[in-house]
């Protein structure tokens, strides 16, 4: 253990973190150019052969040129896969007035309140239950 200090221990984890730090950036590229769709086949392919063959040149050229829109496309996929889950949860929990089980809760609701009003009577009231909850 003589032979290897300290020192160059800290610096062999340093090297290995940066390394795994530019493969990270360099795949957040690739997915950027192909989730890019101002781009033509032939540009994204050029960006792609710049990248591979260059590669510490191709990915700071690419965020250099790109990395304005590249923040834009991350920003709106969010954005974006928030509104999908609200529609999800949405739909999950029947709040659209659809076949889920907030419509027929209230539905219920409405029923019990007729017949606490008297609009409806008990023999109503059980049969339009039962048709809700078929």
């Amino acid at each position: 253990m003589d032979d290897y200090p300290l020192l160059n221990l800290f610096l062999t984890m340093l090297y290995l973190f940066l390394w795994v730090l530019w493969f990270f950036l360099l795949f957040k590229v690739v997915t950027d150019l192909f989730r890019d769709h101002s781009l033509n086949g032939w540009a994204k392919a050029g960006w792609l052969v710049f990248v591979i063959l260059l590669p510490y040149l191709g990915v700071l050229v690419y965020l250099i040129v790109r990395g304005r829109g590249m923040a834009q496309r991350d920003a709106k996929q969010a954005k974006d896969s928030e509104a999908a889950f609200r529609q999800y949860v949405k739909q999950a929990a029947g709040t659209e007035g659809g076949s889920g089980t907030g419509s027929h809760v209230s539905d219920l609701a409405k029923l019990a309140e007729l017949k606490d009003k008297g609009d409806i009577n008990q023999e109503e009231y059980e049969k339009a239950k039962a048709k809700l909850l078929v």
